[in-house]
Formats: C-alpha cells, structure tokens, sequence
C-alpha cells in the first residue's frame, strides 16, 4: 500500500484532480436571502460545529494532500467569533497557493482592511440588487448602504481581486443586471451572475418559475456592453469575459444550461464536519467523527480523505420543477 505521506494530490475516480476546498466555517448569518434559507432557521448546536482548531488541522491536511485554493464561506463568515486568528493560521500555510473569502459584505466596513492583512487575496461579496428597499426583501433584513460600505472599504483595502456575485431571478432582479454590471465597471471590480440552485425547501418563490439562464442575461448586456469571451480561470465554475474598454469581468456561473460538473475541481467541508464530494448529491464523509475518534492523527484524515475521493460522483441532477431533493440549506453548505 502506497505510505500517505507520498501521496501529493487528490484524484477522483473519473480522473479529476480536486485541489480546492471550500469551508463553511457557521451554518450562521445575519441576513436570511430567500434563496439561501427559510425565514425562520434552526441552526446548529454549537457543540455539532467545528472549532477553529478543527477547521484548521482539516485545510492543513488537504493543503499536504495537494489542494493549493481555500475558500471561507458560512453562513456568514465573519459572524463567527475568532475568524480572523483562523484566517492568519490558514494564511500561514506555505503550500497553499490562495486564501480567499465569500462574505455577504455587512461587516466589511470594520473588518476589510484586518482581513486583508490575514492573508486574504480574493474577496467575493454577495449582491443582488441596487436597490435598498428590495435589498431588504430579499435579504429580508439587510441593510443595503452597509454593504455598499463594506464594498469601498473592501476596495481600499487592496484585494488582489474582488468580486460581487449576483443570483439572479426572473421578475425579481434580473432587469438591474446592466446595473450591476455599470456599478462593477465604476470600481474597476469584477461581477459573475449566478442561476439559482434548487437546495433546501423554500416558501417565497417556486425556483423553476423564476429561473433566468446566463444565455439570456449575455442578451440582455449585450444592449450596453461588449462582452469579450476570455480565459480567465480562478478554480472555480464562472466562465468569464472582458468588458471592453474597462478593467471589469463578467463571469457566469450556470449549473443547468451550462453544467460544469466534467472540470469539477471542488470539495465541500461544512461547518458540522462532513465533507460534500458535491453541491447537488449527499456523498459524504464525517471528518469531524474521524478527528474527534482519532485527536491528532493526521495519517487517518488523510487516509479519509483519500478515501472520498471513491466516492464523488459525476455529476449532479438539479431539477427546478421539483421539489429539491437535496434538503440541506444553502447556509449549511457553504456555496
């Protein structure tokens, strides 16, 4: 048997390497957007999540198992008590090419510049609309101008790259994607759309009626914006293009008119613990029982974690005129 130290990258059963891992560090926010969660939650035990500590030991056995990106995604992240210490023991790792984080951007006004300085280099903040009193309905309590305040002082702070992202829904925002592109244009920053994926039981919109494809939102900007196809490749699903004449790029990330999943590169850990082989199937491994059964053994998470990669599938299977079969919340998943 191969020794676990030799090995250096995760391979899946279909040949795919998997070098990025994105971690949910609370199934906890402070906004409750209608395609993430219901209006009404129960979240976890505290004693079901990982701590820091845990979470840490966990990204450094993928970073020796070859993962070079990790991402950090909640819930909200930056609601969790001691983030930034995780944040600067995780930038610490030598072998990891890219630290970077999803936020829905409220606390980025006190928090941008110490995240920065962790070791952060990309940022990507949440933004669905421009326009505060449906901010507030679809985020059902967020307070639009604080985010647009964690934005500039996210851009003061000199990411290397920062990114909104925008899930679009057919008659609820998808005529402000010019918009969003204009105010992504203004700031030199990049905006990838996103179609809405059918994961937890939802009561304020029936998903297949409001579905937008990225086919249309292209049309729609090509009124206002030649959009250039690129290469651009960050690890990640969105397929990119240059707005001519400006610095901004437009990615679109479409897991049902343009599945992604032959290039998957991705695994989920999320903040109870299991390791997600995929966003839209249940394949998974409880890491936290193995760490918790076994304190300190690096060698057995790895060897776990080794193992899983048997385990992810092809593809997912959304279906967005049915009821999801995935009950698990955005939230809980971590994007």
């Amino acid at each position: 048997m191969k020794n676990i130290s030799d090995q250096k990258q995760l391979i899946d059963r279909f040949g795919r390497r998997v070098d990025y891992l994105r971690v949910s560090i609370t199934d906890r926010c402070d906004f409750r957007c209608q395609y993430c969660m219901a209006e009404e939650m129960t979240f976890l035990p505290r004693a079901q999540v990982l701590t820091l500590e845990e979470i840490d030991f966990i990204c450094r056995a993928f970073a020796d198992l070859g993962v070079t990106k990790i991402r950090i995604t909640g819930g909200e992240p930056l609601v969790r008590k001691g983030v930034l210490n995780l944040l600067k023991q995780l930038g610490q790792i030598k072998s990891l090419h890219e630290l970077v984080m999803t936020t829905n951007g409220s606390r980025l006004e006190q928090l941008a510049s110490d995240i920065r300085a962790a070791g952060v280099k990309r940022l990507n903040i949440s933004l669905d609309t421009l326009n505060k009193d449906k901010f507030r309905l679809l985020t059902r309590n967020g307070d639009l101008h604080q985010v647009l305040k964690g934005v500039d002082a996210a851009i003061k702070a000199e990411f290397e790259q920062i990114k909104l992202n925008a899930v679009i829904l057919k008659n609820r925002n998808h005529h402000e994607i010019t918009q969003l592109v204009q105010f992504a244009v203004d700031r030199a920053i990049d905006i990838s759309f996103i179609e809405e994926m059918p994961l937890g039981v939802i009561d304020s919109h029936h998903r297949g009626e409001m579905y937008y494809p990225s086919h249309l939102i292209r049309e729609d900007l090509s009124a206002s914006f030649n959009l250039v196809p690129i290469d651009k490749k960050t690890g990640g699903p969105s397929v990119y293009y240059q707005v001519e004449g400006s610095q901004t790029r437009v990615g679109f990330i479409s897991p049902h008119s343009e599945n992604f999943c032959a290039s998957c590169n991705r695994v989920r850990l999320t903040a109870e613990g299991r390791l997600l082989l995929c966003l839209g199937n249940e394949h998974s491994v409880d890491l936290k029982k193995v760490i918790r059964a076994n304190p300190g053994d690096m060698d057995k998470l790895k060897q776990t974690i080794i193992q899983a990669m048997e385990i992810k599938p092809e593809k997912h299977e959304f279906n967005l005129d049915e009821q999801p079969v995935i009950l698990r919340h955005m939230n809980s998943t971590g994007g």
